[in-house]
């Protein structure tokens, strides 16, 4: 059974930084794409920024130089590192990946990210 499992979030300060970590436990191939969607209060899941085995990255245009995403595929973690944070941020954070050999894709638990004005 695969699991993502993620780490960091918490509360800051509009302006300040946060780290989200994510790591795919079980028995599972080496991920495809792997990365991380967000859901705002109220709002849909979006779309934050992904990375693709290859080391293709895709980031929302609301985060665009302000998000960075790097990944370790031999590894299946991957970390979102957020700077300039913005109270429109906040939002659960979610986990995603799909697996090279596995069908469909797996979901985190979600990380509660809180930037106070």
């Amino acid at each position: 059974q695969v699991q993502l499992v993620e780490t960091g979030g918490g509360l800051v300060q509009a302006g300040g930084s946060l780290r989200l970590s994510c790591a795919a436990s079980g028995s599972v191939g080496r991920f495809n794409n792997m990365g991380w969607y967000r859901q705002p209060p109220g709002k849909q899941r979006e779309l934050v920024a992904t990375i693709s085995s290859g080391g293709y990255r895709k980031y929302a245009d609301s985060v665009k130089g302000r998000f960075a995403i790097s990944g370790d595929n031999a590894a299946n973690t991957v970390t979102l590192q957020m700077n300039s944070l913005k109270p429109e941020d906040t939002a659960v954070y979610f986990c995603n990946a799909d697996f090279w050999g596995s069908f469909g894709s797996y979901w985190g638990q979600g990380t509660q990210v809180t930037v106070s004005s």
